[in-house]
Parts: C-alpha cells; sequence; structure tokens
C-alpha cells in the first residue's frame, strides 16, 4: 500500500484552474476574508484521512476518470476556524468558497446545500427572504470571477462542465420558507438557478411540518399550491427535514420524483433526523432516492456508535436492501470547518436544545466523522469503500451519481 501517490489527473488539473481565483483579492464590507482565519480548505483534521489499497485506490480513479460523480447534499462554504466568529463573518454577506478542497475532492457535480437557509446577514432570523437571495446572488458573483466551478442550472450544463474539466454546482435551498405565503417567489428562486428545493428545515412552516415539531398535520394548502408550482418549473422536491405525514404527503401530491438528499435509516437510529421504512419506500416509489448523510452524530448505528464512515455506509446497505440500488445516493452534508461545533453554535436556533423526541440514544460523540470530514473527501472514500467490499462498477456508478442524474433528468428534461 502507498503512502506517497501522487495526485489523480482530475484534482491536478483543477487546482490549476483554481490558481485563476489566486490574484481576484476579494473583499467584503471593506474586509478580507483571510481576516477571520478560516479552517484550511484540505488537511484540517491530519488523522481523517484514510489510506486505501493500491488496487481500491487504481479502481476508484479510474471510475472517477469515466463517470460524472455526484454529491446530492454538500455544503461548500469555508467556515471560521473558531465557529464562534461564523455569525460575524455571515453578517457580511459573503462566505468564501473553498476552490482547493473542491477541487481534491473528486466529485463533478455539487448539490450545494449553501448557508442561504441560515444565513442571518440582515435579519437575527433564519430563513429571510431578503438574505437568501443576497446569498444566491453572492455565489453566483463570486463564481464569475474564477474558472473551476460552474453553475449547473440544466442536464446540459453539467455535461459541459464535466466536458471541460469543471466542477459543476446546483444551487439548493434547505427550505422553502423564505417564500412566505408568496407562491410567486418560486418563479424568483428558479430565475435565480435553484434547481433543488426542501420544503421545511425541521421546524414548520407554512406549507407543512418539521421534524423537530411535536405534530404533524401533512401539507397546507398552501403547501400543495407550492409543490404544484415547484413541479412546473422544474425543480426537485427535497424533504430530508420535514415531519414524516408530510413527507408522505409531498409524495402523494407530487407529479415530480420526490428526493430525500440527506438522511439515513431510522430503523437503523431511531431518531426524527432519520427516514422511517415507510417514507423512504414512499420516496423510491415516486422515481425519487435518499442520500445518506454523514453530518456529525447523524448516520450512526448499534454496530458503530462511534461515528465513521463504516457506520456511514451501514445506512446505505440497509437503504439498497429496503428499495433497491437504484434508489440510493450519497448526500454527505459536510463542510469545510468544524461541523460538530457549528451544531452547538445554531443548535439554539432550531429548538434542537429542547425539542421533545430529538434526544439521540447513548452514542460515543465525535469532533469530526472519520473518513468523511468534509467535501473533499467524504464522497471520494464512499467509493472507495465501495470497491474495498466488491462492489460492481455499475452498482457503484447509480449510486455515486446515476441515480441522481435520473431524477434530475425527470424533473429538469434532458
Amino acid at each position: 500500500m502507498s503512502t506517497d501517490r501522487p495526485l489523480p489527473r482530475k484534482t491536478r488539473e483543477r487546482l490549476a484552474l483554481w490558481d485563476s481565483y489566486r490574484s481576484y483579492r476579494y473583499l467584503t464590507a471593506g474586509r478580507d476574508y483571510r481576516d477571520f482565519g478560516l479552517v484550511p480548505a484540505v488537511g484540517r483534521v491530519p488523522d481523517a484521512s484514510i489510506e486505501w489499497s493500491d488496487d481500491v485506490e487504481a479502481r476508484a480513479r479510474d471510475f472517477e476518470e469515466r463517470h460524472i460523480v455526484v454529491s446530492a447534499h454538500d455544503h461548500l462554504s469555508l467556515r471560521p476556524a473558531d465557529p464562534a466568529d461564523f455569525p460575524e463573518y455571515r453578517r457580511h454577506g459573503r462566505e468564501f468558497m473553498p476552490y482547493e478542497g473542491i477541487a481534491h475532492s473528486g466529485v463533478d457535480l455539487f448539490f450545494d446545500g449553501g448557508p442561504a437557509a441560515v444565513s442571518m446577514i440582515r435579519s437575527h432570523t433564519p430563513f429571510d427572504w431578503d438574505d437568501a437571495v443576497s446569498d444566491l446572488a453572492m455565489r453566483q458573483a463570486d463564481w464569475a470571477h474564477q474558472r473551476l466551478l460552474a453553475p449547473v442550472r440544466t442536464l446540459d450544463d453539467a455535461r459541459r462542465a464535466h466536458a471541460d474539466g469543471r466542477v459543476g454546482v446546483v444551487l439548493t435551498l434547505e427550505s422553502a420558507s423564505p417564500i412566505g405565503n408568496d407562491v410567486d417567489r418560486l418563479d424568483i428562486l428558479y430565475g435565480l438557478g435553484v434547481r433543488l428545493l426542501g420544503l421545511v428545515y425541521s421546524e414548520s412552516n407554512q406549507l407543512g411540518s418539521g421534524l423537530a415539531d411535536t405534530g404533524d398535520a401533512g401539507l397546507t394548502r398552501l403547501g400543495r399550491r407550492a409543490l404544484r408550482r415547484m413541479n412546473d418549473l422544474g425543480i426537485i422536491v427535497d424533504v430530508s427535514h420535514t415531519g414524516d405525514a408530510t413527507a408522505l404527503d409531498a409524495v402523494r401530491h407530487s407529479t415530480a420524483p420526490v428526493v430525500i438528499t440527506h438522511a439515513g435509516s431510522r430503523a437503523l437510529w431511531p431518531t426524527p433526523r432519520m427516514k422511517p421504512d415507510d417514507v423512504i419506500v414512499a420516496c423510491a416509489e415516486s422515481g425519487g432516492f435518499i442520500g445518506i448523510e454523514a453530518a456529525p452524530h447523524t448516520t450512526i448505528t448499534e454496530t458503530h456508535p462511534r461515528h465513521c464512515l463504516d457506520s456511514v455506509m451501514e445506512h446505505v446497505e440497509r437503504c439498497v436492501d429496503l428499495v433497491g440500488i437504484d434508489h440510493v445516493a450519497f448526500g454527505p452534508d459536510t463542510n469545510f470547518g468544524d461541523h460538530a461545533a457549528w451544531h452547538k453554535v445554531f443548535a439554539p436556533l432550531f429548538g434542537k436544545d429542547d425539542a421533545p423526541g430529538l434526544e439521540l440514544p447513548p452514542h460515543e460523540k465525535v469532533e469530526y466523522v472519520h473518513g468523511c470530514e468534509n467535501p473533499a473527501e467524504a464522497v471520494r472514500n464512499m467509493i472507495r469503500w465501495l470497491f474495498d467490499r466488491g462492489y460492481a462498477e455499475d452498482d457503484v456508478a447509480k449510486l455515486a451519481g446515476g441515480n441522481v442524474h435520473r431524477v434530475a433528468a425527470a424533473v429538469w428534461g434532458g
């Protein structure tokens, strides 16, 4: 087993593209990003890496050269080294994009969860409309000054980015709360590039119930109208953070596939953040998928109570057994920063410190998920884990992008 391998060709070429950004000094409110003391884009946790055998590494690199690898949900933002600085950092209205880390990821297409759902730029509350619009526009202004990332609004955009050696990014929001009761705002979000939208982020909104609430009445009348508009526009419906009844309602009323971009199996880890079998099956039967996440203290199992790559992949295999390999994907939900500490900073905003039923079973607390610490390593290690366990290439291709591609084709066309 070699521990001193050269970088993959794809990574080398993408790092060269990232170089084009270095001369652009991007100020925010007269202050340079680097003044905040941001985490490194790669190597934040030196012992977080996993060394794979030469054979597994060679197979994975060959696979990544020939397939469009997709992350169904990650956060492409570089966070402050001190999580306590994050609110001030966000108040400036921009987050630095972790281009170097993205170049190392091996991922060709990211669905970017972004910080817009909890942006709090001008407002002191999350899910503010002006903040969401500002964030979506600022991100695209940033991308216009570099050559590595390419905004993706259609599958043709994704194919073009891949052919050009660039990384495609799909803009998403984790909650439709910013639209309030104005369904026409969905058209504005679509015009700004949003192609996937979560109905609810944990706490209920005017569309439906969230997983952190004490009751779940399903979709509201407004929620059904919004769902129809999303279907008409071509926005993928995501129920990752909804309550169970709201998720099932979404499937019943949607004319397009409904997805869970980042969650896991509640049968393995009995918390509301995971999804029960009936919700996972319903989404699969709609033509959708479940993306398995790796944010700290989510996809744990009794077999692996210390959250790590093995526990994440146990959720992958459980969902494959439940709904088949055509309806499971990777949605790590990672970022470039201390995710566990970030949860502590923002938990009170979403009631996670006192919400009934959100208590976790006994488990070992971790500072990071070994093997899935950030977007630079999560998907690439999930792919290598599969090859190490003898999975066929066709099956890996479905999990690592094919299933998401199929849903995008169904909703967006092309």
